[in-house]
């Protein structure tokens, strides 16, 4: 394989919208996520009222990787071999000896199936975005609770917590105002939505002005996408796309062959009958990633158009399209805006007063490293019996390097670049760096102290 990679040679290019073209105030939507499922499990479930307060602290928890073992109330930091490197039960951090007691040094047992992305289980639940993140908060609460009232030992809790995410997410709760969340993104967009930056709408015409194909593919139901893109982009926004595919139901869109869902085709946002196949752009509902290749290969002429996909769930999104779809895959990945001394990588090809972009922005972003968990890349595994302790990689920061082309905190960080500009990508030398741009993230570098084992 190639090097470099570059958007230029692309003849078309994909996008997730939620935390991908669309950018949210992450305290405020953390909240406010947090809030709607746990006043589902008090009023509807008969939880603890103590759920329902919450401090800023408490949101320190939420770390992107974690895996949640629903048995047992615990919640798992992976290192990329599938060891445990830190480890949690309900919110209590436990001690390195807990730990080995536990898990000791060897594979956790469900992490053949969590490594090969099979997340439909009622053994564990992986936490890799943040529509679900504050669920982690939310479930490690309930344990403390559970714990505190019931003293259990094993634990049943989650079929209410999928109830919980259900009545709130669910494609009629937009139309019919049910639950907490989307009434109150409806109330105050604002204070939940990022507005997208002038450089990236640019950057997306120019993109069609090249002859690219742009789709939107959002497993986001058409009503709401449509509130999120007339608010981030502006009433225009269809323009930006040949083709978009709303209530996608991602992963499946890319993995569900030979079962595969029909696309259907929408009116007034309720779906219609389904399509025996794709045959020209336009807005549609659920689909398949085959279909819409066919299409993809009719609208360039080409036998095998090259596809890049972009979007920030590694399970959803980055995983699927590329092992299924054998896609580009660019990860969005605001972790690597959580690192304060990032220096931008000094390409020649860039002009000087792009390189101090990135230091000055950084400062503002909402996004914080938990000190609970410490690095989302790199983490210390203690030594045994006064043998030295040593780095090591995170399965999360595995994936980014095995699935991903190349890995940036946001589109914006490359809308100024040239079309043509080579990016590095992962898998072109041994280097776990090589694909992060601008750079990468400052637990990778080498003689770094940033990652805490306290």
């Amino acid at each position: 394989m190639q090097q470099h990679f570059s958007l230029a040679e692309c003849d078309v290019v994909g996008f997730d919208l939620d935390h991908t073209l669309c950018r949210y105030h992450l305290p405020q939507s953390a909240r406010l996520i947090y809030d709607s499922f746990a006043h589902y499990l008090v009023t509807e479930k008969g939880y603890d009222e103590d759920l329902l307060t919450l401090s800023p602290d408490n949101l320190d928890f939420c770390c992107k990787g974690l895996v949640l073992d629903i048995e047992e109330g615990n919640f798992l930091k992976l290192a990329e071999d599938g060891t445990v490197l830190r480890a949690s039960h309900g919110t209590k951090s436990m001690t390195f000896e807990e730990l080995l007691e536990i898990y000791g040094r060897k594979e956790w047992k469900h992490f053949n199936t969590v490594s090969g992305m099979v997340s439909r289980t009622a053994k564990y639940y992986l936490y890799d975005n943040y529509f679900d993140l504050p669920g982690a908060l939310l479930c490690a609460r309930v344990v403390d609770s559970l714990d505190q009232h019931d003293g259990q030992k094993k634990y049943d809790f989650w079929k209410d917590m999928v109830a919980a995410i259900q009545h709130n997410y669910k494609i009629s709760a937009f139309k019919e105002d049910c639950g907490m969340y989307f009434p109150e993104v409806k109330n105050d967009p604002d204070k939940y939505l990022q507005r997208c930056p002038e450089s990236v709408k640019k950057w997306l015409k120019q993109l069609k002005n090249a002859g690219k194909i742009l789709l939107l593919i959002t497993s986001s139901h058409s009503d709401y996408c449509r509130l999120l893109c007339e608010h981030v982009l502006g009433s225009d926004f269809e323009e930006y796309f040949d083709i978009l595919i709303t209530n996608a139901l991602k992963p499946g869109f890319f993995s569900h062959t030979p079962n595969q869902r029909p696309f259907r085709t929408l009116e007034n946002d309720e779906e219609q009958e389904a399509l025996l196949s794709l045959d020209k752009p336009g807005w549609y509902s659920q689909g398949n990633a085959t279909q819409l290749y066919d299409l993809l290969k009719k609208m360039t002429g080409k036998l095998d158009p090259k596809v890049v996909y972009f979007g920030d769930s590694m399970h959803s999104d980055i995983f699927p399209a590329h092992h299924y779809s054998n896609w580009e895959t660019v990860f969005i990945l605001e972790e690597l805006l959580g690192d304060k001394g990032t220096v931008p990588a000094k390409a020649e090809s860039e002009p000087l007063e792009k390189k101090g972009k990135y230091e000055g922005d950084q400062l503002k972003v909402p996004y914080f490293v938990s000190k609970q968990w410490g690095s989302f890349f790199m983490d210390r595994l203690p030594g045994l019996e006064n043998a030295e302790e040593t780095l090591v990689h995170t399965w999360s920061c595995k994936c980014i390097s095995t699935y991903s082309t190349i890995a940036i905190p946001s589109l914006e960080a490359i809308a100024d670049l040239p079309l043509d500009y080579r990016f590095t990508r992962f898998s072109s030398n041994s280097s776990a760096t090589a694909g992060y741009y601008p750079s990468p993230p400052r637990a990778l570098l080498p003689n770094e102290d940033s990652v805490m084992m306290k």
